[in-house]
């Protein structure tokens, strides 16, 4: 396996995270306007987002991850990583880069959604602390999966 970097997504990669989105979400996969719209609020001194890539050695988008902040809540939009890349823990190194980057924001807590059939991603946010505080009926459409709402509160 080789080598990942992570580093600040922009524009450029939204073409690359497109396709790894709808390789890991095909039902419910973002569009290129979504992504558009986060990265507008990433920059600057009032930005509200921190959005990532994970790029192998050569350079191939491998990994992504998106979160929002708000009044000292964190929500992590988006978190993936190619199949590939499944168990060399590209994923709990994209949430712990998230998590820190809610830190930065001054986040008390961080809020995410996880589909009810995602056992694997349920697993990892429970092993960072996360905990179930409710359902989302029919969240994730058009195939009306129901969503696990999950929280993490930082600790002081």
């Amino acid at each position: 396996m080789t080598a990942v970097a992570l580093r600040e997504m922009r524009w450029w990669d939204i073409d690359p995270v497109l396709a790894l989105e709808r390789d890991t979400f095909p039902e419910d996969a973002w569009s290129p306007a979504m992504f558009w719209s986060e990265l507008a609020h990433a920059r600057g001194p009032g930005a509200t987002r921190a959005y990532l890539v994970a790029e192998d050695e050569a350079g191939r988008v491998v990994g992504y991850g998106g979160l929002a902040a708000l009044d000292g809540t964190g929500d992590i939009q988006t978190i993936a990583a190619a199949r590939d890349h499944w168990g060399t823990g590209l994923g709990p190194r994209l949430l712990e880069a998230l998590l820190a980057a809610a830190r930065r924001f001054g986040c008390r807590e961080v809020l995410l959604e996880v589909r009810v059939d995602n056992e694997r991603a349920q697993r990892l946010y429970e092993r960072h602390g996360f905990a179930v505080i409710g359902v989302r009926r029919g969240y994730y459409q058009p195939g009306n999966v129901d969503a696990l709402v999950m929280r993490r509160t930082e600790k002081e």
